[in-house]
């Protein structure tokens, strides 16, 4: 017997402009990879260990894909918003919204998980709190330079991956899996390097509430990511050649169909 993938309808741009869903799904998603995949490093780090916290950042990813895909392509990140405006498959009012969006929930979802965690005896949140850091705040002691590369280059593949799999802006089928193992993977390696950010709005949150060198080194985890969905953008474009082209398909009233 075989198996058909899930057939989601992908929004078109012009309901991406119109609708206050895919906004209102982007600030949903990204609150809750932060609460749970931040709150796994933050409320059960001790227990289940690196691998089990690159788990969690992938599976809620995947799950988030499937949930939110549809609606707003499920970016829950910058970058990958980023990656997708340099791509021509959004426009630049929109990925400002998204990028608000994101970011408010991201700030939210931290918001919460510190109310969780107050809740907890014992449990520091001061400087740390799931928050992203080099030099002394990095398990091997990775300095700045190597921080900026790291996160650079783990960015890069995570966005790489997004619009290597992705048509338009929404994950359909299973565009999801690919993603999720590739978050999952770069947890594997960032975590003891940076914590791993990849993601503007997942470190801005927990930054706000660790304070101290939380947010003086927030800057890197801001910058590098956004530099590496950038160039991901523009290798993709030099290895998937394609008239993916949001603006003229728009015009042409339709929805560009390519990868």
């Amino acid at each position: 017997m075989q198996v058909k993938s899930p057939e989601f309808k992908a929004p078109e741009l012009k309901d991406l402009e119109e609708s206050p869903q895919p906004l209102a799904a982007e600030f949903l998603g990204t609150l809750l990879l932060v609460f749970f995949a931040v709150g796994a490093a933050v409320l059960a780090g001790e227990y289940i260990g690196t691998l089990g916290i690159a788990l969690a950042f992938g599976f809620t990813l995947l799950a988030l894909a499937y949930t939110i895909g549809p609606i707003s392509g499920c970016h829950v990140n910058p970058a990958v918003t980023l990656g997708m405006l340099m791509a021509r498959r959004l426009d630049l009012e929109t990925a400002v919204k998204y990028w608000i969006a994101q970011i408010v929930g991201g700030i939210a979802g931290a918001a919460l998980l510190f109310l969780v965690a107050k809740q907890v005896p014992g449990l520091k949140t001061s400087e740390a709190f799931g928050s992203n850091g080099f030099g002394d705040r990095s398990a091997v002691h990775i300095n700045t330079g190597g921080a900026f590369v790291a996160e650079l280059v783990l960015t890069f593949l995570l966005v790489y991956v997004v619009l290597g799999v992705t048509h338009k802006v929404a994950v359909v089928g299973f565009d999801g899996l690919p993603i999720g193992i590739a978050l999952a993977t770069i947890h594997l390696v960032g975590i003891p390097l940076t914590g791993t950010s990849v993601n503007p709005a997942r470190s801005i949150g927990p930054a706000i509430f660790a304070g101290g060198a939380a947010l003086s080194q927030l800057w890197l985890f801001i910058v590098a990511p956004l530099i590496g969905g950038v160039l991901a953008a523009v290798v993709h474009a030099i290895t998937h050649p394609q008239p993916n082209v949001a603006a003229e398909a728009d015009r042409a009233g339709r929805t560009p169909d390519v990868r």
